[in-house]
């Protein structure tokens, strides 16, 4: 069984304590076979130890970061893949969110290793991490039309769109938005979150005609990501 990537958020602020759930999945993380992957040691071990996980941890400790992500990416797939599970921290804010980190979230999807995170406030941020895809520019559609034309008419604009675009809809139109996103480009490549941060959540990244074969529960709060041509 392979292993599962687990971003970690910080708070922006230094001084301000990591979300206990955080805590709570580092501690767990330190009595098994796990890999941490940080973006700067000093940092990194003074948050750690602020939060009270345990020091003999920080020896083990690989650093991820502009500079070192190509080898330890290496690291971290192949640990992933031996069922190593991995655990992803930056200095603050989202891992993988316009970061290193995305590169690692992308060769997980593509080797189809399970990705989640910590808790996180920001859904779009959040979905924008977890999907992997470039989104060094990204457009945000936000909730789309109820009727066509107009509907139709955004959809198009974003599939043919050069940058990665974020859609939102309802619940119970989820089922109707694959299919008319179907209907447009079958192979255009999405990501779909659902139910982000809760037991049921269900990370998806295929094209659009492989996505309803993959859905568990087609009434689910989501957010959908369109790749980006370029």
């Amino acid at each position: 069984m392979k292993g599962t990537l687990t971003l970690i958020p910080t708070p922006i602020n230094s001084e301000v304590p990591l979300d206990q759930n955080a805590t709570r999945i580092l501690m767990e993380a330190t009595k098994k076979n796990s890999l941490f992957l940080v973006e700067e040691h000093k940092v990194a071990r003074r948050r750690w130890l602020k939060e009270g996980l345990p020091r003999e941890t920080i020896e083990d400790f690989v650093l991820y970061n502009e500079h070192s992500f190509d080898d330890a990416g290496k690291l971290a797939l192949k640990a992933l893949q031996a069922g190593v599970d991995v655990y992803l921290m930056s200095d603050c804010g989202l891992p993988a969110f316009c970061d290193p980190g995305r590169k690692l979230v992308d060769a997980c999807h593509l080797n189809k290793i399970r990705i989640t995170s910590a808790p996180f406030s920001n859904s779009i941020a959040l979905a924008l991490a977890l999907s992997g895809f470039n989104h060094d520019r990204f457009m945000f559609e936000g909730f789309i039309p109820v009727k066509n034309p107009d509907r139709k008419n955004v959809l198009k604009h974003s599939i043919k769109s050069n940058v990665t675009t974020i859609i939102m809809d309802t619940p119970y139109r989820l089922e109707k938005l694959i299919g008319e996103l179907e209907e447009i480009s079958p192979d255009a490549n999405v990501f779909l979150g659902m139910n982000l941060n809760s037991r049921e959540e269900q990370l998806l990244r295929s094209s659009v005609k492989n996505l309803k074969k993959q859905i568990k529960k087609m009434k689910s709060e989501f957010i959908l990501i369109l790749e980006g041509k370029s």
